[in-house]
Order: structure tokens, then sequence, then C-alpha cells
């Protein structure tokens, strides 16, 4: 049986549900729960082990921003929408690099790996897409080794 991308995204999540400090087990014993991950990795036929976000969808980074500054705002974003969180931190699973969030000027904390902040692709429709890789040369897949 081969499980999706979207399937293993729609798992976790559901996983994630309880949160911590959730009842599980017989009994309803408190068990500890790890966050979901914000961003893991996945193959891609083309482009080999990359990462994407939670949903399976795939990540980039813009050659345009400076370390923990994004310089892509208004159309630029509606175009590449940031990965963003509401609160804490971000959690890799499977990654390697340090992961953080930096202060968007319109008020969202974007997650960055490494420094550079990660962007989706609005022409990327479902998991496993990654037509945003090399757009205007400045759009790029983060590849992982």
């Amino acid at each position: 049986m081969r499980i999706t991308m979207a399937g293993a995204a729609a798992v976790l999540l559901l996983a994630a549900c309880g949160g911590p400090g959730s009842s599980a087990g017989a009994g309803g014993a408190a068990a500890t729960t790890r966050p979901a991950a914000t961003v893991t990795t996945a193959d891609n036929a083309k482009l080999g082990r990359i990462l994407v976000a939670a949903n399976g969808m795939t990540l980039y980074t813009f050659d345009r921003d400076t370390k923990d500054t994004s310089n892509c705002y208004d159309a630029c974003a509606k175009n590449w929408p940031p990965l963003t969180i509401a609160s804490g931190s971000p959690v890799g699973d499977g990654v390697s690099g340090a992961l953080a969030t930096t202060d968007r000027r319109d008020g969202g904390k974007q997650v960055t790996l490494d420094g550079k902040p990660l962007y989706f692709w609005a022409a990327d429709k479902s998991p496993g897409d990654a037509t945003g890789d090399g757009v205007q040369g400045v759009w790029h897949v983060i590849k992982i080794p």
C-alpha cells in the first residue's frame, strides 16, 4: 500500500490536533506529544529530496532576501506567499540547519532556514509540485543533501 504526501500530511495534522497535554490511551492518561513539524522533507522525482511544509507543499528561497529579512511583499507575496506561523518556534522533521522566524514588516512571523525566509509558489497546486524552481533565476527549491 502506498501513502501519498497529502495523506501523510493529513495524518500529521490530525495527530497534532490533540496538542500537548491531551489525554490519550486507556484511563485517560496524559500523553506528551511532540509539536507537529512545520517543515519536513519529501522526495521529488526531478529534484531529489526537498524541503516542504507540513501540508506537503514545496518551499522556496528568494535570492533578493538578506539574512533574516524578507524582500518579498505586496504583489510579490501574492505570487510567493511566505511560510508563517502564528506563535512559537518552527519545528523541522528530517531537516538540518537552524529553523527560526523573522518579523515581516506586514506583521507576520516568517519561518527561516539558516536565516533564509521560506516561501510557497502560488502556481504549485498540489503537494509534490515544484514549478517555481528557477523562476526569474532568483527563486529556488531547498534541496536536502
